[in-house]
């Protein structure tokens, strides 16, 4: 026993003398900055990145052997969808294990601010995730994940239909002036709370709605505070340069930097149209505009059935929908546009090319639950309705959307736009674990697998790009786009997002009939310098915190 006492002292001397917190020692270092590796050693005491260079006399509470191993900051998700995986579960199982280190939400709509009227909507809406809502701000909802637990921190940008439906409801027409204003009124509150800008996606109902004018207003304001305007183009098929003519008119007249949300050219008679975007986005940044995008690795994108049927159909909401589609002359009416090529609105059914190319993946009602995984034709088959009735019928009867995953993209797009020095990443997808209330839907593999993808497929494979220049593409690029101050570099002085992980291994393992899979190869992540991942195994920590855009006032 004595004995035993004098070793546990002596254990706690020592860690008492200890020169650091954390010594990371031997490991390649890719800082961010898309610059050649080093190896070397990384001290890191109260969150901090304080020390990095040779650390051989000095002694560290924790230490870990990187050798051979590449260190590099966190990744930045730049379009994430974990808002309600979070409040499911904080440890974000998903992400943590491919290195990512801060979640941006909010592509079109965000978790705040919510009247009761938007608060009830979403709780009858619900899924396979049930939640009490005990927010009503955009910041009060941040900082409500982060009081809950969350292993990776957080960020946001307010959805332009957020305060849209907050003031006119679900309604397809202007705002008046004095709306306007009291939209503008939000977008500040917004603005003031952290949000990192504003973002828009406009292929949906209700912010399909939306007008340019009206766009440019809310972005005025997030502009006042140096905030980013981000957009779910109008179109990215039959319309998309059109699309971007709107985009650029918005970055302009708001005089406001701006991204371009899931890069891609939707649908095989598109897939040209690519290399003129690219063109003008190119021309607008020689031009002085600050424009970016942001990209996931997959040729399939993930939405809804809504994204097949025209959003005049869909003006009030989903109980207006379906009941719109109860009615024989109206049902008519949307099987005839669902079949009709349009610039009018995206009709994402045609840009896939067949119903063989729509993977249901996600119901709410559990007679249908299996039926995941099946494409739409194999469900009309089975039913012996056409793909557009059997659409329709799903809608009413899962009483949702239904998730869907659309085949519209090329290889070779993928490809040359993950090659472009402007272009981020983002898995369009929530955070979720092979356990519980996730796996009562299919997600697109992309919730699994979409940064190792890049560094396994598209670096280690395919020599698309080299690592480190994949590695700012995954941090100081995004890091400094939303003007975040302190992240996105390894570098004396930051926030230590540090995140380890064997180039050689990493790779992604989910597929579209099997997405509920890990990837593999990220050996150790630390968050604000606390470990959540160790040599592979959640440890169960929490450290997550809110990341707050330029405009942040100090108080929510």
């Amino acid at each position: 026993m004595r004995r035993s006492l004098t070793l546990f002292t002596l254990l706690l001397l020592l860690s008492a003398c200890a020169d650091h917190d954390i010594i990371i020692r031997g490991g390649t270092l890719y800082d961010g900055s898309g610059s050649a590796p080093v190896v070397s050693d990384i001290a890191i005491d109260d969150g901090i990145i304080t020390v990095i260079g040779s650390l051989d006399e000095a002694r560290g509470r924790t230490e870990v052997d990187a050798t051979g191993l590449a260190v590099s900051p966190g990744f930045i998700n730049m379009l994430s969808w974990a808002t309600e995986s979070l409040i499911e579960d904080g440890r974000a199982m998903s992400d943590i294990l491919q290195g990512v280190t801060l979640e941006v939400m909010g592509e079109g709509n965000s978790m705040g601010p919510l009247s009761d009227a938007m608060k009830a909507e979403i709780i009858a809406q619900q899924g396979d995730i049930t939640y009490e809502i005990e927010w009503t701000t955009l910041g009060e909802y941040l900082e409500y994940l982060v009081d809950r637990g969350v292993s990776l921190n957080v960020a946001s940008f307010l959805g332009a239909a957020t305060p849209r439906v907050y003031v006119l409801g679900n309604a397809d027409r202007a705002p008046d002036a004095v709306e306007l204003a009291r939209m503008r009124e939000l977008t500040r509150q917004a603005m003031e709370e952290g949000a990192m800008g504003v973002s828009s996606a406009l292929i949906y109902a209700p912010g399909f709605y939306a007008k340019t004018d009206e766009l440019i207003a809310l972005s005025q304001v997030a502009s006042e505070y140096n905030g980013m305007y981000i957009s779910h183009l109008r179109s990215e098929g039959n319309a998309l340069l059109e699309a971007f003519s709107e985009f650029l008119t918005i970055t302009r007249t708001a005089g406001i930097r701006s991204e371009i949300y899931h890069l891609k050219a939707a649908g095989q008679a598109n897939w040209s149209k690519m290399d003129q975007l690219i063109r003008r986005v190119e021309e607008a940044r020689a031009e002085g505009l600050e424009m970016t995008a942001d990209m996931y690795t997959y040729t399939a994108g993930a939405t809804g059935l809504d994204a097949a049927m025209p959003p005049w159909v869909q003006e009030g909401g989903l109980d207006d929908w379906i009941a719109r589609l109860k009615d024989p002359a109206i049902r008519r009416q949307v099987i005839t546009e669902m079949t009709t090529p349009t610039t009018e609105w995206e009709n994402l059914y045609l840009a896939a090319g067949s119903a063989e190319n729509l993977l249901l993946v996600g119901f709410r009602n559990d007679d249908l639950k299996h039926l995941t995984g099946k494409t739409l034709a194999e469900v009309a088959s089975e039913r012996g309705t056409s793909p557009e009735e059997t659409a329709i019928d799903l809608v009413i009867e899962d009483e949702s959307r239904v998730g869907t995953v659309y085949f519209l993209m090329s290889e070779e797009n993928v490809m040359k736009q993950i090659a472009l020095p402007w272009v981020s990443f983002c898995s369009d997808a929530g955070a979720p674990a092979t356990e519980g209330a996730f796996l009562q839907s299919n997600p697109h593999p992309r919730a699994y697998g979409n940064f190792s993808r890049l560094l396994g497929k598209y670096v280690r494979e395919e020599g698309v790009i080299p690592l480190e220049e994949a590695i700012r593409k995954l941090t100081s690029l995004p890091a400094h786009n939303l003007r975040i101050r302190n992240r996105g570099r390894l570098s004396e002085g930051f926030f230590a997002d540090v995140i380890i992980f064997d180039p050689a291994m990493i790779s992604d393992h989910a597929t579209f009939s099997d997405p509920h899979q890990y990837a593999t190869g990220m050996v150790h992540v630390f968050v604000n310098g606390v470990q959540v991942l160790r040599d592979g195994e959640h440890t169960g920590e929490t450290p997550g915190m809110v990341v707050r855009g330029p405009g942040w006032t100090g108080h929510n």
